[in-house]
């Protein structure tokens, strides 16, 4: 029986991503839609021949698991509502933008004993996972680097949204970034950071195994400096990640079918659960705090 799904969000990315996905995964169904724009809602549920709902609490008493494409503190707010009714979740990432937010949804999803999975992108393509199997691998990797550059600035970009005017490049891509890291090298135990011009931060991460790493992340370049770049190096040489990549529709699909079977097996665990996502959270706050500490 397939596993029915309500989404929460009907901008660009739903559009895009979240309601391609979730209408073309197998054992999966697309059951409902709410957003903040009832308008909007009705035009995407009936896209897709589902139910657009006018009050949200409805829609999840509706569902089994819930799929969030919002702004990270309108995520937080009611994926906290999901997960205490018993929902399965698939959030986005940052999965909060304080770690007392992340903490709470953390501890609900823990204590209802659902299911879930954080959109970390990059982590559920193909090659990056094949890449990052390869790493693990082979012992001995003392150093990583990434490059985010993004435009999501840029006049006309469907990203060019309020929260992101707000947060930045930090929370954005920060998260894909110290992800990746996260990934390659271990867990993270330590962040320094060090703003530049506009919304441009710089991280050096300090890893368990004794790694570190550096991160620059900005979504304020122009589009022709625009790239993603990641590599570790050690004593087997350098090895850079993967830079062709399945859509981001295609990865999603992944990230619903590991959610779902998890679900259906009672199995809470995963490498991008929500655990994950308040480790992450908690060093994007480590390393906004120390910005703000130092411009004060």
């Amino acid at each position: 029986m397939a596993l029915r799904f309500g989404l929460v969000g009907t901008g660009f990315w739903a559009r895009i991503t979240h309601a391609p996905a979730l209408a073309s995964t197998e054992g999966v169904q697309l059951a409902g839609v709410w957003g903040r724009d009832a308008v909007a809602a009705a035009a995407l549920a009936a896209d897709f021949g589902v139910t657009a709902y006018g009050d949200v609490d409805d829609m999840i008493e509706a569902v089994d698991a819930v799929a969030f494409s919002v702004p990270p503190d309108v995520q937080a707010a009611i994926a906290l509502r999901a997960a205490r009714a018993g929902r399965h979740l698939l959030l986005e990432k940052p999965i909060a933008t304080s770690l007392a937010a992340a903490e709470a949804l953390a501890r609900a999803v823990r204590a209802s004993g659902v299911a879930s999975v954080v959109f970390f992108t990059a982590r559920f393509q193909p090659l990056v996972r094949a890449w990052l199997a390869e790493l693990a691998a082979v012992p001995g990797w003392v150093g990583g680097s990434g490059l985010w550059l993004g435009s999501a600035f840029q006049e006309g970009s469907p990203f060019d949204t309020p929260w992101r005017r707000d947060k930045g490049g930090l929370w954005d891509v920060g998260p894909h970034a110290v992800s990746l890291m996260w990934a390659a090298l271990g867990p993270v135990v330590a962040v320094r950071a060090e703003a530049g011009l506009g919304d441009i931060v710089h991280l050096v991460l300090r890893h368990e195994s004794g790694a570190t790493s550096t991160v620059t992340v900005t979504i304020g370049a122009v589009p022709a400096a625009a790239r993603t770049t990641c590599f570790v190096w050690g004593g087997a040489g350098r090895s850079a990640m993967p830079t062709e990549h399945a859509g981001s529709e295609v990865a999603l699909r992944v990230a619903l079918a590991e959610l779902a079977s998890n679900a259906r097996s009672g199995a809470v665990d995963h490498p991008c659960d929500v655990m994950f996502g308040r480790d992450v959270v908690a060093v994007l706050a480590e390393a906004e705090h120390q910005i703000r500490t130092d411009l004060s």
